[in-house]
């Protein structure tokens, strides 16, 4: 089969539509406040994914609609190209973007899961969930921050030996990579088995940021933006 390298760029300057509405696109968006205004829209080449500083539990999340158009056993790798609006992350802030099943605004109740996520500070965890195997928060020893990074998730390249048995790999060994700071792209997490093999659907892009409601902490003037520059996926074509 072939592999289809699709890229996914932001430009011009637009909303994109509440999750749920008639005139759906690719990507719609989800803002939860009670009285200040999260925004997901494209700005200046970015998917921009923005809290403001008003007192309150807020978010910003975008994600495909619920149209899972990523069947796990033809991935071979998406790359998020991403940054922050701060190197200095308050507590109260945490976020997410990667591959899920169905769309919760808990990133921790999303039934299956591939994510790169930062909770209170810039530094980076990866997780994955297939249902069966829950892998959350491992350290990668790196920091997003306001340069613009890659961050890639690898369904093809790993390979797990099984003892005694055949070798697996794949989704049995997802890998995390990223760029550091001096843009070289690094695996991280390297000791823990990212094994997604019980999950066999599909998947859809995501990325969220948040205040408040992954914190005990919620500050008046605190404010971040997750921007994203563009996607890229990899994956076998069904042809």
């Amino acid at each position: 089969m072939d592999v289809i390298d699709r890229l996914i760029t932001f430009t011009g300057v637009q909303d994109i539509p509440d999750h749920g509405s008639p005139d759906s696109g690719e990507f719609v968006q989800d803002t939860v406040a009670s009285g200040g205004s999260p925004t997901v829209k494209v700005a200046d080449g970015f998917m921009a994914l923005d809290l403001d500083t008003t007192l309150e539990s807020q978010l910003a999340a975008m994600y495909q609609n619920d149209v899972l158009s990523y069947d796990i056993d033809d991935l071979r790798q998406v790359d998020f190209y991403a940054k922050l609006s701060t190197d200095s992350l308050h507590a109260a802030i945490s976020g997410a973007f990667g591959l899920i099943s169905a769309y919760n605004t808990d990133p921790d109740a999303i039934a299956a899961a591939a994510l790169f996520r930062f909770d209170g500070s810039n530094a980076v965890q990866c997780e994955t969930d297939d249902g069966t195997n829950d892998n959350d928060d491992k350290a990668t020893g790196l920091n997003i921050d306001t340069t613009v990074r890659r961050f890639t998730i690898d369904f093809a390249s790993g390979v797990r030996s099984i003892v005694p048995g055949p070798s697996v790999g794949g989704k049995a060994n997802v890998l995390f990579s990223m760029d550091d700071a001096r843009q070289n792209l690094q695996q991280v997490a390297r000791s823990t088995t990212f094994d997604m093999s019980n999950y066999t659907a599909k998947l859809q892009l995501y990325a969220m940021i948040q205040k408040g409601a992954a914190s005990s902490v919620v500050a008046a003037d605190v404010e971040a933006t997750l921007s994203i520059e563009r996607i890229r996926l990899r994956y076998k074509s069904q042809a």
